[in-house]
């Protein structure tokens, strides 16, 4: 399986930022921390080469907070990346950004020197309420749905730190089967591009396997079933998610259980940890290879059989 859902806003935002880029000190990625991996634009990892990047892994209030400082031990294995977790219960560390921004860039410490950062990432990240929360005032419209931003603009933060703001992209294909799965949980993909029933019976699975003392507490229950869908029908029966005949509305359980996640009510839950992403990372470059291998495959074949052909003519 993969996914396709790519606006042409995010198209024309991909090409424009190539266009900016040379202009750029300093690029600032904004990922969510229940999904560091997952959220992390492959397209910006590319472009970006030797610049130095910020790592922001926002909504790290609804992240388990072990996972996450396993995630900044990770990314600043990078020597040109800085990883810092954020949210907006503790504005903070988002004040002091422009100091971390100058520390990253090879320019000498001067308050009348300007820094332009690129700041990046996928849909419904927070990266519009950090810019807010940066600038003190409104200057990027947020929203919890995917797509609010749809251009770039320049934004003046003063102490020396120009903002270039871009739409939330997306890459073209997401090929990682699980990488879907956890972006349409945490809402990043519109609701059109999967099926609730389906994201919620990974994150039931998921959430089972990883986090089952949570799970218990959350619903009352003493014991766990053993697969995702008996878990969703205890859930629609606790909650009164239920249809003609008493039985369980499976639509209303999936869209409970993943607002509940959305929201944080289930607790504090990260959905991989960099061991699961070293490992999927693998499984896509093979997925890749078998893909290009079976095209050249066939471009041989085509090739073959326009040789018979032309032969027969003969």
């Amino acid at each position: 399986m993969s996914i396709n859902w790519f606006p042409g806003h995010m198209n024309k935002a991909t090409r424009e930022i190539y266009d900016i880029l040379p202009k750029v000190d300093l690029i600032i990625e904004v990922v969510d921390a229940r999904l560091p991996y997952s959220s992390a634009n492959p397209v910006i990892e590319n472009f970006r080469a030797d610049k130095p990047c910020l790592k922001l892994l926002s909504k790290s209030d609804l992240a388990d907070p072990a996972v996450t400082q396993q995630w900044l031990d990770h990314l600043q294995q990078d020597p040109s990346v800085r990883a810092i977790a954020i949210t907006t219960q503790n504005p903070e560390p988002t004040r002091k950004l422009a100091d971390t921004c100058r520390q990253m860039v090879n320019k000498k410490i001067d308050r009348a020197t300007t820094i332009t950062a690129l700041i990046t990432g996928i849909p419904n990240v927070g990266k519009s309420t950090l810019i807010n929360t940066l600038a003190g005032r409104q200057v990027a419209k947020a929203g919890n749905e995917p797509a609010v931003t749809q251009r770039q603009q320049r934004i003046e933060l003063g102490e020396g730190l120009v903002l270039i703001d871009t739409p939330g992209i997306l890459w073209p294909k997401i090929e990682n089967p699980a990488s879907g799965y956890r972006l349409a949980l945490s809402g990043a993909i519109k609701a059109t591009a999967m099926q609730d029933d389906d994201v919620a019976l990974y994150a039931a699975e998921f959430l089972m396997e990883a986090y089952p003392e949570l799970m218990k507490e959350r619903f009352k229950l003493d014991a766990l079933p053993a697969e995702g869908v008996p878990f969703l029908e205890t859930i629609g029966q606790l909650r009164g998610c239920l249809g003609r005949g008493g039985h369980v509305d499976f639509d209303r359980t999936a869209t409970l259980l993943i607002n509940e996640y959305r929201s944080g009510k289930l607790g504090q839950i990260t959905l991989e940890t960099p061991a699961m992403a070293e490992k999927e990372h693998v499984r896509v470059a093979q997925i890749r290879a078998s893909k290009a291998q079976e095209k050249e495959e066939r471009k041989k074949a085509r090739k073959a059989a326009y040789k018979a052909k032309a032969n027969k003519k003969a």
